[in-house]
């Protein structure tokens, strides 16, 4: 496989299965290798979709999956935690979520998103796999509810973080990562880039989200996992290190927390 300038990056976050790379899946893992993204979470965002996850996570060595349900998306039959546990008992299975809360949709009700993330958080604490956290416009309710389901004990992800500096805070003080995606590199967003700056080395990662909130230079146009690069790139800037010390501290927090 063709290294980036031994550049060694990890996309801990995207969404791959999607019918938006139906066309150049293959083509996609191919530039993602060459760009020196040494692997990739595929998350889900529903349970319907688990089985894609789990078999693109088997047809390659470099990409695992997650199991659960975004707060979101609309079921008819909640998931127990023995169903997430089930999703969960495969060896490319590597995390609970996303699950949260998210206050900007509002699609499902606040008491049916707090239990659902209740339930996904008894699952994470009994695998023992850690918890990938949304948190849209819901800072306060998201905090009290890892706190209460003591998140410490999978330990976490601040998946797509967007919030301020106290809330962040409050996470670390959890032992929670926190990960940055695109919209850390929009010109508007130099407060996000003040947050990014004060993670503690140990607790910060990158990610897509892709096919959403492709970085500057490709905003507009689909994410993939290749443009991570561009993401580490502006916080390596923002923290003042290189490139590569970067890209090699956040590729090794990936491999611990989700203990790859």
């Amino acid at each position: 496989m063709h290294k980036d300038h031994g550049i060694s990056l990890f996309d801990t976050h995207c969404h791959v299965n999607f019918p938006h790379y139906k066309d150049d899946r293959d083509a996609m893992f191919e530039r993602m290798a060459t760009a020196g993204v040494e692997g990739c979470i595929v998350v889900a965002v529903d349970l319907e979709h688990v089985a894609e996850l789990r078999e693109l996570a088997e047809a390659r060595d470099n990409v695992w999956f997650s199991a659960g349900v975004h707060p979101n998306h609309e079921i008819a039959t909640e998931p127990s935690v023995d169903d997430l546990l089930s999703l969960a008992d495969h060896p490319r299975c590597v995390a609970i979520g996303e699950s949260g809360m998210d206050f900007f949709r509002n699609t499902v009700a606040a008491e049916i998103q707090e239990s659902r993330f209740r339930t996904h958080l008894k699952a994470a604490r009994l695998c023992n796999k850690p918890i990938i956290v949304h948190n849209r416009n819901a800072d306060e309710t998201s905090m009290r509810i890892l706190s209460d389901e003591g998140v410490q004990t999978c330990g976490g992800i601040m998946h797509c973080f967007s919030s301020d500096w106290p809330t962040a805070k409050k996470a670390i003080d959890l032992g929670m990562s926190i990960s940055f995606s695109g919209n850390v590199t929009f010109k508007a967003n130099q407060a996000l880039r003040d947050v990014a700056a004060r993670v503690p080395d140990d607790l910060l990662l990158i990610e897509t989200d892709s096919p959403y909130l492709t970085p500057v230079p490709y905003r507009g146009k689909r994410n993939e996992p290749t443009y991570v690069r561009h993401i580490a790139e502006c916080i390596a800037e923002t923290r003042a290190v290189s490139l590569e010390k970067l890209a090699s501290q956040t590729t090794a927090n990936a491999i611990k927390r989700f203990q790859l």
